[in-house]
């Protein structure tokens, strides 16, 4: 292909609201352009390393066993009703009705297609015999995202990779989501990306077995702990905190003391008041599990994890109960509340770092007053003492001895294991070699397309632009002839760049008649990971001047079989990307 037969649109400057790395290089180097918020055009160069992502996740899926087929984007909203996800949803579903003769039809667009996938096998499927099986599809999603942002990392519409299992047994399930999750580590290993396997929360849906990948990046909006010792990861949601060592200090037990703090309901405020640190204090949060109240105490300076909590109560449903319910149980408004004296009996759980707390502050389940030197054993009584809060950077590894540390990340990739939600909601059964019948096991498997590349780009670039490994880059090798009104030059450029494509190198020529230095800034913005110069003084010597990308220095090779040795350089790195891993490496060094 040659530069003026193509498409190019790239820019000098920053263009307005792009505000991360990966947005401003897509913009500038011509792979991308905003239609409106939340939508985008892939431009040439930009369709050509999607498509070369696509590839890649579609050759491992199918090796890995999977069936592709392709669901349709609109699909009818009755399926979204059955399950309960209309609700579930709200406005990020995009719904909207057609009229067909003479009456409505209420249609969604598809933001993920567990309801379609079930539907077709609860029609086909009936057997134990016809298991396990694994269907996948690359197809446009569509959500109403409240606030588009960071380009194509949040959109209204984005291309994604589905896949889903289904199984008779529990065991089975375990093999189809192995052979799912190591597909992904190939995926993205071929993707050059640099990623992380973290434990993830699957939710009250069913199953026990989750995981996302994850690209560390400092503008992620995803944030995850990470022991660099052990390897150990996982997200806010489910990440374990290690044992703390808590040592309660040895200080006599002052008496409980009630002091008033009008119109203080904060951590903040009441700290700030009283002149103490939130690390002195205890929260007590009042929550409805499976309608039932209980309470659940944390150390002022620390979150509840609410995934913690609802799975510590072997609870379904977890939420803060409502100012009505926290007043009949504390005889307090909300901000006022406290284990000490409630007016209803109800359970007490607190998170271990409560456990040390001495001469504490809390709330005295009367309006407008805490109390000073609250003690456990003493003034109140827990079911025990758990981990229930959000882990923090520093907290102890809960598989080492070694400390987690808080990373923002982009997630790029979702499987878990699903039970039999939709299975039993769409009445997707099965019977077993006993002839009994049985809801279907399922696994959902997830990879955002668009997510590959931009994770790619916020991860791996420099001050002049993108630095993409061959296995996306939209083209391999660009050819930079310096004065293409030289007939020599640019005829010996012509040639090399037909050898080059017909030994099935993806070439670019510039063939443009405009400054070398443009020529080098827009190869260096786009970021192809080989440049070719043919410049009138290598020419003369019988040289060309090559240079990876990601290296600082170029180097010269011989004009005669050039092609050759191009070819052989790009398809080594083809198949082992240790050029390219040397390179993040050092990156990540």
């Amino acid at each position: 292909m040659r530069w003026t037969q193509t498409f190019i649109p790239t820019m000098k400057e920053t263009p307005e609201g792009a505000e991360i790395p990966s947005h401003v290089l897509m913009l500038r180097a011509g792979l991308i352009t905003q239609v409106m918020a939340g939508a985008y055009t892939y431009l040439p160069l930009g369709l050509r390393a999607l498509r070369k992502a696509e590839r890649i996740v579609r050759e491992e899926m199918d090796a890995a066993g999977a069936v592709e087929l392709l669901m349709p984007a609109i699909t009818p909203l009755s399926l979204w009703e059955q399950t309960g996800r209309v609700e579930a949803f709200g406005d990020v579903l995009i719904t909207f009705s057609v009229r067909r003769q003479n009456r409505q039809v209420h249609i969604a667009l598809g933001p993920t297609h567990e309801e379609v996938i079930t539907d077709l096998i609860a029609r086909h499927i009936s057997s134990y015999r016809q298991m396990p099986i694994t269907l996948y599809q690359i197809q446009t999603k569509f959500r109403n995202e409240e606030r588009p942002r960071f380009g194509v990392l949040r959109t209204s519409e984005f291309i994604m990779k589905d896949a889903y299992s289904f199984d008779a047994t529990v065991e089975s399930l375990a093999g189809s989501y192995q052979k799912m999750y190591d597909a992904y580590c190939r995926i993205f290993d071929r993707c050059g990306l640099d990623y992380l396997a973290v434990e993830a929360e699957s939710g009250p849906i069913g199953g026990d077995v989750s995981h996302e990948f994850m690209v560390p990046a400092e503008n992620g909006e995803d944030r995850i702990v990470h022991c660099r010792d052990c390897g150990y990861a996982a997200n806010l949601e489910r990440a374990e905190i290690g044992a703390r060592g808590n040592v309660p200090p040895d200080v006599p037990l002052e008496p409980v003391e009630t002091v008033p703090t009008p119109g203080s309901t904060t951590i903040e405020q009441v700290s700030r008041l009283l002149g103490c640190r939130p690390e002195q204090m205890i929260k007590t949060l009042i929550y409805l599990a499976d309608g039932q109240p209980v309470a659940v105490l944390i150390r002022g300076d620390h979150e509840a994890n609410e995934n913690k909590v609802r799975r510590a109560l072997g609870a379904t449903h977890l939420a803060l109960a409502d100012p009505e319910t926290i007043e009949r149980v504390t005889g307090a408004p909300v901000g006022f509340a406290g284990p000490v004296r409630l007016k209803q009996p109800i359970p007490i759980w607190a998170d271990r770092d409560v456990e040390p707390l001495r001469n504490a502050v809390t709330g005295a389940n009367q309006a407008d007053a805490h109390l000073r030197n609250v003690n456990p054993g003493r003034d109140y009584q827990v079911e025990g003492y758990l981990d229930l809060r959000i882990a923090q950077h520093g907290d102890p590894c809960p598989r080492c001895s070694s400390q987690l540390a808080l990373r923002h990340a982009i997630e790029v990739g979702h499987v878990f294991k699903l039970g039999t939600k939709y299975s039993e909601a769409l009445s997707a059964r099965f019977l077993d070699e006993n002839e009994q019948l049985h809801p279907i096991i399922m696994g959902c498997y997830g990879i955002g397309i668009n997510r590959i590349i931009a994770g790619l780009v916020e991860t791996s670039h420099d001050e002049a632009g993108i630095i993409w490994p061959v296995a996306l880059a939209p083209y391999e090798v660009e050819i930079v002839p310096l004065n293409v009104a030289d007939e020599a030059t640019r005829r010996l450029a012509g040639r090399l760049h037909q050898r080059l494509a017909a030994a099935g190198i993806e070439v670019l020529l510039d063939d443009r008649g405009v400054r070398a230095g443009v020529k080098f800034k827009d190869a260096d913005l786009v970021g192809f990971p080989l440049r070719v110069v043919l410049g009138p003084r290598s020419l003369k010597e019988g040289k060309l001047e090559i240079k990876w990308r990601w290296e600082a220095d170029a180097e010269s090779i011989d004009l005669e079989e050039a092609d050759q040795a191009i070819a052989e350089l790009v398809r080594d790195e083809r198949a082992t990307a240790n050029r390219f891993r040397q390179y993040a490496q050092r990156r990540g060094d």
